[in-house]
């Protein structure tokens, strides 16, 4: 009987460390350190869902392209609009403010040699959409050359 309750308190408790807080931890390819950015290479995955699966595959690539570009070269610029105005009748007068900051994230990089380390692609048949990863590459020393390269020419 103790052993017969011993299980069950282990089973539960093994049960209940299972999921976190936020919820079950799901994987996704090229996740983990070997796809991230080190000393030696820029890197970057991104994801795509679609219907199509040419659409998810460019959804996929152009995420991760941008998040190449931000690593290589970001400009941030940021807008600041304050609005006042003021309304008056024979009551009173009734007095608005509005207070808007817009922060953008700019890019204009070319990327260089970059090269394709990865791609799956995976159906999903009860909500017929095609979900693509891919993961993207560049060393860092090929792409400060043709930076510099660029830079000498303009």
């Amino acid at each position: 009987m103790k052993n017969l309750l011993l299980i069950s308190a282990l089973a539960l408790a093994a049960g209940s460390c299972s999921e976190s807080l936020y919820g079950k931890r799901i994987k996704d390819p090229f996740s983990g350190s070997s796809y991230e950015s080190n000393n030696r290479f820029f890197r970057a995955s991104g994801k795509g869902e679609s219907s199509s699966d040419n659409i998810a595959r460019s959804k996929a690539d152009i995420n991760a392209k941008t998040i190449l570009a931000g690593q290589v070269n970001t400009t941030m610029k940021q807008v600041a609009d304050s609005y006042q105005g003021q309304t008056e009748n024979e009551r009173g007068a009734d007095v608005a403010e509005k207070f808007q900051n817009l922060a953008r994230q700019v890019m204009n990089t070319d990327l260089s040699d970059l090269r394709k380390i990865g791609e799956e692609k995976f159906f999903n048949d009860k909500e017929k959409k095609y979900t693509v990863f891919v993961a993207y590459e560049i060393k860092k020393n090929a792409m400060f050359r043709f930076m510099k390269k660029q830079a000498k020419t303009d």
